[in-house]
Order: C-alpha cells, then sequence, then structure tokens
C-alpha cells in the first residue's frame, strides 16, 4: 500500500515537472497578469476609437491603465515632490537662465532670444521659482559641467530643441523633442516637437490648408520617408504603403523632396523617432497624422487633445486602418484638418511659441487645474493668449460665447483720451451718455492743465482718470473699468448717440473683434520694400482706429501684459503708431479683419494723442511707415487682414420714408 502511494506521488511529480518544462501550467508565474507600467498591451491604440470600435481597448484593459502610476519606473520624481511651488511669489512662474558653458550654440541663442522681454524672465535666480539649464556637450562628446546653484535639479527644467544625451539629469524637469515613451515621465516632464534647424525665431509661416487641397472625393495618402520624403499614394492602394516586404504592387506613387510639403488628406508617420520631424509638416500642411504606433510621446500631450487633430492606429493592420480612413466622413475630415491648422499657428510654428507654450504648461501645474482648462488649449485663440491673470472662468473671455451660449455684455464703458477740454470734448460726452447701453464715462485726463472742475451732468458715472503722458497708457487695465466693453474714443471724436448704438450692436455679433467707424489699410510697397498704411475713405481697410472703436477690455491685459516692452516703447515714441499696434495685436488673436461701421458726417482724422491741437493730422511721415515695419519685424510676421465688408442698418441710405428706419440720424448730413 505504502509503496502505490509513493508511486502516485512520484508519477504526479514527474508530470508537473513536465509541465514546467514545457512552460504550460507556470505562465503565471513567468509573466505579469496586468500590463506593465509603460509598456503597450499589443493592441492597436486608435484615439479616435469610433473608427475602429472593435480594436479599441477593452474596459477592463482601461481600467488597469487608469491605475497605473504618473511617472515611468524607476523614477521617483513627481511633481509634487521635485518641485517647490511656494518659490513661485503670487503662482506667477518667473525663470531665470544659467549662462550656458562655453560657446552658444545656434539652438540654445533661438532659445534665449525667445525668452528676452518676456513676461516670464527674472533678472536674478533669488527672483525666480524656475531655473533653465541648457545642457551642451564638449568635443569628445562628454557631458558639460552642472550649474552653480543645481540643489540635485529640483526646481530646474533641462531643456533642449532636440534630442541629447544630456538631459536626464537628477530631480530637474527634462524638456525634449521626442522623448522616447519608456523615458517619459507624464505630468512632470515635458515632450517638445522636433523643429527643423530653419525653423523660424518669431511669428512663423501659416498653415496651408488652403495651398494643399485635394479635390474633393479623392482622398489622398501621404507616406514619410527617409530623409523627410513623402510618397504620395490613394488610399484604394494595397496594404503596402509601409510594408516593404509585400509582393503586391502598391499602386500608382509619387515622391516628394523632404523639403516640400505633402499635397494629401492623410500623411502615414512610422513609429520610430527618425520620423518625428515628419509630424510638424504634416500639421502645416494640413495633413491628419496617422501615427503608425508612435514609440515617442506626442509634443505637449499634456495639454493638447491630440484626438482632435490626429489619429494614432497600430502598423500591424493596414487592411482595418485603410478601411478606416476611406469611411471617415467629409465633416469628420474637416474638422481634423482645421484643427492642425490652429494648433499649427498657436503653438509649432515658431521657436518663440513652443519655447512659451512650454512654460505655460509649468505655469498651468503651479496655479492648478483652474489655470487653462482643456477648452482653452484646444480652441481659438488657443492658451497663450488667453492670460490667467485676467480671468480662470471662461465667460470673461471674448472667445467662448458661442460655445457657451452666453451673450457678451449689454453695457459699455466709454474711455476717452483727453490732451485739452474744450467744446467738442462737452457735446462728446452728452452724445456717448444719451446711450442706452453706456454704463459709466471715464476721462483719461494727459493734459498738463489740471481739469475743469466741472462736467455735465449726465445720467450715468463720469470719472477722471489722471494719465501718464504715454499713449500705452490708454489700454491699461485700469480697476474703474466695470463692463466687458469699450468705447475707445478721443476728445476730437465726432458720434452722435444713434452711431455709438448701432456700433454697440454690432460689436455684440462679434465680441473678438473691433467694431469702429474710421478705417486705415496697410500694403506692401514695392519701391521702398517694406510696408507702408494709409488711412482715409477706402474700399479695402485691415484696421480701424481707435479714436473711435468698440473692443473687449480683455485686449487692455493683453496690451499691458503680453505684448513685449519693446513693441509698446514703439507706440510710445511715435503716438500715431499706437492704433496700428492695437490693430497687430486684435488681429493676431482673432485672424480675422476688424469690421466697419458707417457714420453719418465727415469725421476729423485722428490726431496724436499726445497733442493738444486739434487740427488734423496731415499725411503720414516715414516714421509712420518705418513704425508698421518695426512693428512687423517685432510681430515675426504681418498679422493684419485687409476686408471690403460694412455693415449698414436695414434700410440704410435706401429710398423710402425715414420713419420706417431704426437709426435715422446716421443719413443726416
Amino acid at each position: 500500500m505504502l509503496w502505490r502511494r509513493k508511486s502516485f506521488w512520484l508519477a504526479l511529480s514527474a508530470f508537473w515537472l513536465l509541465l514546467v518544462l514545457l512552460g504550460v501550467f507556470p505562465l503565471r508565474l513567468a509573466v505579469s497578469p496586468g500590463p506593465l507600467p509603460g509598456r503597450s498591451q499589443g493592441w492597436p491604440r486608435w484615439l479616435d476609437a469610433a473608427f475602429l470600435q472593435s480594436f479599441s481597448q477593452s474596459e477592463a484593459n482601461s481600467e488597469d491603465v487608469a491605475q497605473l502610476p504618473q511617472v515611468s519606473r524607476g523614477s521617483s520624481c513627481t511633481w509634487g515632490a521635485c518641485f517647490d511651488t511656494s518659490k513661485c511669489r503670487g503662482k506667477v512662474l518667473k525663470i531665470f537662465v544659467h549662462s550656458p558653458d562655453g560657446p552658444i550654440s545656434e539652438a540654445q541663442r533661438r532659445i534665449l532670444d525667445s525668452l528676452e522681454g518676456s513676461r516670464y524672465s527674472a533678472l536674478s535666480p533669488a527672483d525666480a521659482c524656475l531655473l533653465l539649464f541648457l545642457p551642451s556637450q564638449d568635443r569628445r562628446g562628454a557631458c558639460g559641467p552642472l550649474p552653480p546653484n543645481w540643489n540635485g535639479g529640483r526646481n530646474h527644467l533641462v531643456l533642449s530643441l532636440y534630442p541629447a544625451p544630456c538631459t536626464r539629469l537628477g530631480q530637474a524637469m527634462v524638456a525634449e523633442a521626442s522623448p522616447s515613451s519608456d523615458i517619459f515621465r507624464p505630468g512632470f516632464d515635458i515632450a517638445l516637437p522636433y523643429l527643423p534647424e530653419a525653423h523660424p525665431l518669431r511669428g512663423g509661416a501659416p498653415g496651408k490648408l488652403q495651398q494643399h487641397s485635394p479635390q474633393p472625393g479623392a482622398t489622398l495618402l501621404a507616406v514619410a520617408e527617409e530623409k523627410g520624403r513623402w510618397r504620395i499614394t490613394s488610399t484604394h492602394a494595397s496594404a503596402c504603403l509601409w510594408d516593404r516586404h509585400c509582393e503586391q504592387d502598391p499602386g500608382p506613387q509619387q515622391t516628394y523632396p523632404g523639403e516640400t510639403l505633402p499635397n494629401a488628406t492623410f500623411c502615414l508617420i512610422p513609429g520610430h523617432r527618425s520620423a518625428t520631424s515628419c509630424f510638424l509638416q504634416a500639421l502645416q500642411a494640413g495633413c491628419i497624422p496617422v501615427l503608425l504606433s508612435p514609440r515617442w510621446e506626442l509634443p505637449f500631450s499634456e495639454v493638447i487633445d491630440w484626438t482632435k487633430a490626429a489619429i494614432i492606429a497600430d502598423e500591424r493592420l493596414p487592411l482595418q486602418v485603410l478601411a478606416a480612413l476611406r469611411e471617415m466622413l467629409p465633416s469628420r475630415v474637416l474638422a481634423l484638418r482645421q484643427q492642425t491648422q490652429f494648433l499649427w499657428t498657436a503653438y509649432f510654428s515658431s521657436v518663440e511659441k513652443v519655447i512659451h507654450t512650454t512654460l505655460e504648461i509649468i505655469q498651468d501645474r503651479i496655479w492648478g487645474a483652474s489655470c487653462h482648462p482643456s477648452l482653452m488649449w484646444n480652441s481659438p485663440p488657443g492658451a497663450l493668449l488667453t492670460l490667467p491673470t485676467f480671468s480662470t472662468s471662461l465667460q470673461d473671455f471674448p472667445f467662448y460665447h458661442l460655445q457657451l451660449g452666453s451673450g457678451p455684455g449689454s453695457s459699455f464703458s466709454a474711455l476717452i483720451w483727453v490732451g485739452a477740454s474744450g467744446e467738442s470734448l462737452l457735446k462728446l460726452i452728452q452724445e456717448v451718455a444719451g446711450s442706452r447701453h453706456c454704463a459709466q464715462i471715464l476721462i483719461l485726463w494727459n493734459s498738463e492743465k489740471p481739469p475743469p472742475d466741472r462736467w455735465p451732468e449726465t445720467a450715468v458715472p463720469l470719472t477722471v482718470i489722471e494719465g501718464h503722458r504715454k499713449v500705452s497708457n490708454r489700454f491699461f487695465p485700469y480697476s474703474n473699468i466695470s463692463t466687458n466693453v469699450i468705447l475707445s474714443l478721443d476728445a476730437q471724436s465726432t458720434l452722435s448717440t444713434s452711431e455709438v448704438d448701432f456700433a454697440f450692436v454690432v460689436w455684440q455679433s462679434f465680441p473678438e473683434r473691433m467694431v469702429g467707424f474710421l478705417s486705415g489699410s496697410h500694403f506692401w510697397d514695392e519701391a521702398q520694400g517694406g510696408w507702408g498704411y494709409r488711412t482715409g475713405m477706402t474700399n479695402e481697410f485691415s484696421m480701424v482706429l481707435t479714436t473711435a472703436a468698440f473692443y473687449h477690455r480683455y485686449y487692455h491685459t493683453l496690451f499691458t501684459h503680453s505684448l513685449p516692452k519693446a513693441l509698446r516703447t514703439i507706440a510710445d515714441e511715435t503716438p500715431t503708431c499706437v492704433d496700428v499696434l492695437m490693430n497687430f495685436l486684435v488681429a493676431t488673436v482673432t485672424k480675422l479683419p476688424p469690421i466697419k461701421v458707417p457714420y453719418g458726417r465727415q469725421h476729423p482724422e485722428a490726431v496724436p494723442m499726445d497733442s493738444v491741437d486739434p487740427r488734423p493730422v496731415p499725411e503720414p511721415q516715414p516714421l509712420d511707415q518705418d513704425c508698421i515695419n518695426r512693428l512687423a519685424a517685432g510681430f515675426g510676421h504681418m498679422p493684419l487682414v485687409s476686408s471690403q465688408v460694412r455693415l449698414d442698418p436695414v434700410l440704410f441710405k435706401d429710398p423710402v420714408s425715414v420713419q420706417r428706419k431704426k437709426y435715422r440720424s446716421l443719413e443726416k448730413p
């Protein structure tokens, strides 16, 4: 009996050992039951799961992913552990750049130039809560020395526009181009785009969606190849688009050199890091990026919702990928292509925008979740142009009323710049105060003489503000302004109550734009080889004079806190240039022209805002022409947009009875 028991257990042990050798029984011991942190589960990771529901992540896998730590394995640094936010006074990000050791490279010089004069810069390390370190290498390829006050990398940002071996240093955050997904630490590191060497410092070229638009119904593919080349084909070709080993005919193709942007609807980009340089080309061209199992982190993935502009697919499923692209609705294609243009213009078109976006992400971390909602990052005009110092509520900005279903406001504040008192000022106050939409009148007094003791009696409050004799102070965000809408006026402006009422109603339909009465236009002067501008009554215009214009008060905050000081100094030195600067700012934000409305009588031309002479200003002098070129150089491009549209009231100048017209005084001589 004992012998039988021993034989049974011996046979059972031998059978178990055989299973072990065959690798059948102990699989649960050799392989983790769940996905390892940072590892792909082998399923296609579609950002737009609606295209391929059967291949999207299952619910069980999604729960596992949600429980993964926010820092990759092998690193103990998180935002709370390795960054001391208490050093940021008033929760405002200020940075100090360590001087690079040795000669400054071209990439480092461009970073320094993009930070010069910005609102992030600090003069000393004591005034900064973030220290910026630009890594370098010597001729032998060894990493350069660490800067002083390194403190193990705490409160440091190591920034490199290109992949570099000397970036993973201590407790420092890392911002580098196209980091590998295996080493990237979400919520701590920042992924940058891979920029070409000739990428512009400021401004940048606009998107090319209008120039690159295939014929309707011809859904074309561009496949990224080595050295930035593109191969053009069709979604009806075989599945050999990125599989060079298949024997099928890939169909008709056409190859373009690397400097030529792809003229296609979809751009297939391989997942290896060497193809990351093609990503920005696709964005600029308005070509929807289809990323095939990318092994690098998408740029600014912490804040940008790439599901609205790109598709991530598994390179092992070519047939399903092509089928999904063929079946995509035209409306969806258009929405994705439009989003590529917005993202390119807002965050990627220049080195300055890339650097400022990086710092704005860190500023958001300091402020917390209430700083920039996802809607601000992923819809025009973008987070760089929506300052949290103005407000953290979407309703306070002029850009989101359509999405929120809210109104821009039912009253305005009149801000009148006064160089000298006179009869025209008193009459202007009475006309403006007679508007049913006027909430208050603010007199910005900029004369050497003291203001009068008595002002006309009005039905709305009248407040006098002492100016500082600078033209740029006209656009300071005064706390006395109680409404979202500002009517900017000059003491010599001549407006009637009906003109004010109609212009305000027009502005309510276009709250993000300027609505004005007097206009100007810019033009390219071939003889001088530069830009010029003129004012007067022309059919085409691109500016409205701020001596009589409606706009949102948020532009005062942008003018004061976002524009570089050098640009405001140009306006102070050339008073007639302030109109151009304000129009540059609004056009940069909206990418749209201003709105022009009619006026009933001939108005005098604008006068310099520091002048006490009410006589009309002569034609712009050469210095004025130089002003617009200096501003264009400061912005990095010409933002003004021309228009030939003027909005008139219903029945305006129609041969009908005036009793049927709402704004009758507009047509009086």
